[in-house]
C-alpha cells in the first residue's frame, strides 16, 4: 500500500469515528475561578466575623429594642426611639466636648510635633538624636498611665504640683479635672504621631527647591514660608486630622481626667450607658453609630488630603535637606525640647514612683516626700508579689503574643492574596482589613461582645476573646506594615523558584517569607506593643480571671486605690520598656542580617 493510500484511509477513518462529547467550558471556568478565589473567600469570611459582623450588630442594635443574646440573633422589633437620646443635652454635650477635645488636642500636638520635627530634621541644634528620641518617648507610656500620672500631679487638693505651690505660698490651684486639662494631657501624649509624620516629610524634602529660592534672593524666613511650609502642608494637615480622630475616640484619658469633672465625651458616654443598671445597650449602640460615622468622615478627609495634595520633592539623585542655622537659638530650642520631655515623660514617671513609694497614702507637703522614712518599696514589692498583678501580667503577655502571631499571619495571607494573586476578592479583603482604622475601639468592643455571645464558639470569658479584639482593632496597622513590605519585593523572585520546580507553597516559605522577614517581624512587634496597651475594646470583654494590666490599672483607679494604681502603672511601664528594648534589638539584628 502506498503512502498516499494510507493517508487517505486514515482520513476516512477519522471522519467515520464518533466525535468526542463537547466540554462544558463555562462550568470548567467557573470551577477554576472558584478554586482560585477559595483562599480569598476564606480570609474574607474570617475578616467578616472579626470586623463586619460586630459592626453590623451594633448598627442593628441602634435601631432595635433589644440586643443579641447567647444563641439568639433576635433583636426584637425595629424602632427609631433609641435615636431620641441623641437630642438630649447629655448626648449633645458629649458630642460638643468630643469635637472640642479633638480640635484642641490636635492643635497642641501639631505645635509640639512640628517644633520637634523641625529641630530634629532641619536645624543645627545640638542633641538632635536625643531630640528624635524625645519626640517618640511618650508613645511608650500608655495613655491611661499618662492620665493617671497627671491626676497625681494636678489633682486640685492633693496633686504634687499644687502641694508645691501651696508650700511656696501660692493659693492658685491647677485643676487637671477639666476640659482644658483633658485637652492638655491628650495633646502632649499624641504629639508623637504628628512628630513622626512631619519628621518624615521634612527629612525627605528636596533641597534644590529651597536652594533655588535662596539663589533668587529670598531671605531664610521667606524661603521657609513660601517653599518649605507649602511642601510640608500635606503632612501638617494629615497629622492634624489623624490626631483629631485619635483623640476624639480616646476612652481611657477621657474617663480618668474628664469623668471626675463631669466632662463626658462620646466614648465615656457610651461606657456610662453600657455600665448603667440596667444597661442601656441599645441607646449606647445609637451613640456608637454616631461616633463611628463621625470618625469615618474624619478618616475620609485625611485620606483625601494625603491622596490629593501630592508634591514630588524627592528625585533620583542624592537628597539632603538644607540645614537651617539657628545661631543664638540653638540651645534655647534644645532646652524647649527637653522641657517637653520633662512634662510628657519625666514628671509623670516621677509622680507615679512617688505615689507608689509613699509610706502613707496622703502627702501634706513636698518636704514629706524628701524624708527618708516617708518612702518605701513596700507597695511595689507587695504589688509585684500579688496574685492579681502576676495573673494580669501573664494574661497581658499571653494575649499580646497570641494577637501578634495571629494578626501578623492573617495580615500576611490577606496581603498575599491582594498583591500576589488574581483573586477577585483581593480589593474587598483590603477594604475590610482597613475598616477598623475608622471605627472607635470602644465601638468594636461592644460589637465583639455581642458577636461572641451569639456565635456557638465558647470563647467569651477566655483570653481568646481579648486576643481576637486586639487583632480586630489593630488589623489596619498590621496589614499596612506587611503589605508595604510585600510591595517592595519583586514577585519575579518567587516566580523564578516556581519555574525551577518548587511549588507555590514552598516558594512562599523558602523565598517570600525570608525576604520579608524584616517587615513581618516589625508588624509582629507592632501588634505586640499595641496589644499590651489596649484598653478601650477590652473593657467590655474581660472577666475576673482574664484581667490584663491595663484593666488592672483602670480598676484600681476606678475604685479609689490610687497608690496601688500607681504601683501597677510603674511595673506596667517597666514591662513595656523591656519589650520595647527587645523589639529594638531583634529589629536591629534582623535588619543587619538582611
Amino acid at each position: 500500500m502506498s503512502l498516499k493510500t494510507t493517508e487517505a484511509a486514515t482520513r476516512a477513518d477519522a471522519r467515520l469515528a464518533p466525535m468526542p462529547a463537547p466540554r462544558d467550558y463555562r462550568a470548567a471556568r467557573t470551577l477554576s475561578g472558584l478554586r482560585k478565589n477559595t483562599p480569598g473567600l476564606i480570609v474574607l469570611v474570617i475578616l467578616g466575623v472579626l470586623i463586619v459582623l460586630p459592626l453590623a450588630l451594633v448598627l442593628l442594635a441602634a435601631f432595635s429594642d433589644s440586643v443579641p443574646r447567647p444563641g439568639s440573633i433576635s433583636l426584637g422589633g425595629l424602632t427609631l426611639s433609641n435615636l431620641a437620646l441623641l437630642a438630649t443635652p447629655e448626648a449633645l454635650g458629649a458630642l460638643v466636648n468630643s469635637l472640642m477635645v479633638g480640635a484642641g488636642s490636635a492643635i497642641i500636638a501639631l505645635l509640639i510635633g512640628a517644633f520637634l520635627a523641625f529641630v530634629c530634621a532641619r536645624s543645627d541644634a545640638p542633641w538632635r538624636k536625643f531630640i528624635f528620641f524625645i519626640g517618640m518617648a511618650p508613645m511608650f507610656i500608655p495613655a491611661l498611665v499618662g492620665a493617671l500620672a497627671w491626676s497625681l500631679l494636678c489633682s486640685p487638693s492633693a496633686g504634687y504640683i499644687n502641694i508645691f505651690l501651696r508650700d511656696l505660698g501660692i493659693d492658685a490651684a491647677i485643676n487637671i479635672y477639666s476640659l482644658p486639662g483633658l485637652v492638655f494631657v491628650l495633646g502632649i501624649f499624641y504629639a508623637p504621631y504628628a512628630f513622626l509624620l512631619l519628621h518624615s516629610s521634612l527629612s525627605m524634602m528636596n533641597a534644590d527647591l529651597e536652594e533655588a529660592a535662596t539663589v533668587h534672593g529670598a531671605p531664610l524666613r521667606t524661603m521657609l514660608r513660601t517653599v518649605t511650609l507649602p511642601l510640608a502642608l500635606p503632612a501638617i494637615l494629615g497629622s492634624a486630622v489623624l490626631v483629631f480622630a485619635l483623640t476624639m475616640e480616646n476612652f481611657p484619658v477621657a474617663q480618668v481626667i474628664g469623668n471626675p469633672a463631669g466632662v463626658d465625651t462620646l466614648p465615656t458616654y457610651i461606657y456610662r450607658l453600657m455600665s448603667a443598671t440596667p444597661a442601656k445597650s441599645n441607646q449606647a449602640a445609637s451613640v456608637a453609630v454616631i461616633l463611628t460615622v463621625a470618625l469615618m468622615a474624619v478618616t475620609l478627609i485625611q485620606q483625601r488630603i494625603i491622596n490629593k495634595r501630592k508634591f514630588t520633592t524627592m528625585t533620583g539623585k542624592g537628597n539632603r535637606p538644607r540645614q537651617v542655622p539657628l545661631r543664638k537659638m540653638r540651645w534655647p530650642f534644645t532646652i524647649l525640647a527637653l522641657a517637653y520631655f520633662a512634662v510628657s515623660v519625666v514628671l509623670p514617671m516621677l509622680a507615679l514612683l512617688a505615689a507608689s513609694m509613699q509610706a502613707t497614702p496622703f502627702v501634706s507637703s513636698m518636704s514629706q516626700l524628701l524624708e527618708a522614712n516617708s518612702l518605701s518599696f513596700a507597695k511595689l514589692i507587695e504589688v509585684l508579689g500579688s496574685n492579681d498583678f502576676q495573673l494580669a501580667l501573664k494574661n497581658s503577655v499571653l494575649v499580646a503574643l497570641i494577637a501578634a502571631f495571629a494578626g501578623t499571619t492573617l495580615s500576611f495571607i490577606a496581603s498575599y492574596i491582594r498583591y500576589r494573586t488574581k483573586s477577585k476578592v483581593g480589593r474587598l479583603i483590603e477594604l475590610v482589613a482597613m475598616t477598623p482604622l475608622a471605627v472607635p475601639a470602644i465601638v468594636m468592643g461592644i460589637g465583639l461582645l455581642w458577636t461572641w455571645l451569639l456565635l456557638p464558639l465558647p470563647i467569651y470569658g477566655t483570653l481568646a476573646i481579648l486576643a481576637v479584639a486586639c487583632v480586630a482593632v489593630f488589623m489596619p496597622q498590621g496589614y499596612r506594615g506587611v503589605s508595604a513590605s510585600m510591595l517592595q519585593m519583586d514577585q519575579d523572585l518567587e516566580d523564578s523558584a516556581v519555574m525551577l520546580g518548587a511549588g507555590r507553597t514552598r516558594s512562599v516559605l523558602d523565598v517570600t517569607l525570608p525576604l520579608m522577614r524584616v517587615g513581618i517581624m516589625s508588624s509582629f512587634l507592632l501588634f505586640l506593643m499595641l496589644s499590651m496597651r489596649e484598653l478601650s475594646a477590652s473593657i467590655f470583654l474581660f472577666t475576673s480571671n482574664t484581667r490584663i494590666l491595663s484593666i488592672l490599672v483602670f480598676d484600681n483607679f476606678d475604685n479609689g486605690q490610687s497608690q496601688a494604681a500607681a504601683a501597677v502603672s510603674v511595673l506596667y511601664c517597666l514591662v513595656i520598656g523591656i519589650l520595647a528594648v527587645i523589639a529594638q534589638k531583634v529589629g536591629g539584628e534582623r535588619k543587619t542580617k538582611n
